[in-house]
Order: structure tokens, then C-alpha cells, then sequence
């Protein structure tokens, strides 16, 4: 833990206080999750039982699950035009 806080304290100067061990496991989840990988595979990383726990530490911005249906219903109407063409 105090090589955690000098580290953040000397590369995060604004996170001095805020980061702990907990907090950084739900921004590595996150970022996990944001890059690609798959929930399960986070979930089995994390050492959670439940894969409810490991989706509690992911935590994305609105505009990704937005951004998200949006992409999926322009693959959607693409897989329509191939059919009806």
C-alpha cells in the first residue's frame, strides 16, 4: 500500500489520497472491459466467484453503451441491406 501511494503521489499527483488497492482494481476492470476483453476473462482475472461482482467493478461512461447501440444498429440495418439486395 505505501508503494501504491508513492507511486500515485509521484505519477498522479491529483489521485494522492484516492487511490487504493480497491479503486485501482475497478479502473483496471474498467479499462479491461473498454479494450475488448471478454467479462468472463476479466471476471476469471479478478479471482470474482460471481460474475455479477466482477460487472459491479466495471464502470463505463453513458456514451459507451449509447455508442454501443448505435453500432449495432448499423450492423443490423447492414445485415438487412445484404438480404433484401
Amino acid at each position: 500500500r505505501a508503494a501504491l501511494a508513492e507511486a500515485a503521489e509521484r505519477h498522479l499527483p491529483e489521485w494522492p489520497d484516492k487511490l487504493t488497492p480497491h479503486v485501482l482494481r475497478h479502473f483496471c476492470a474498467s479499462q479491461l472491459y473498454l479494450g475488448g476483453m471478454d467479462l468472463i476473462a476479466i471476471q476469471q482475472a479478478l479471482g470474482h466467484v460471481w460474475v455479477a461482482t466482477t460487472m459491479h467493478y466495471i464502470h463505463v461512461h453513458r456514451t459507451h453503451v449509447e455508442d454501443a447501440w448505435i453500432a449495432g444498429q448499423q450492423r443490423a440495418a447492414q445485415r438487412l441491406e445484404g438480404l433484401l439486395s
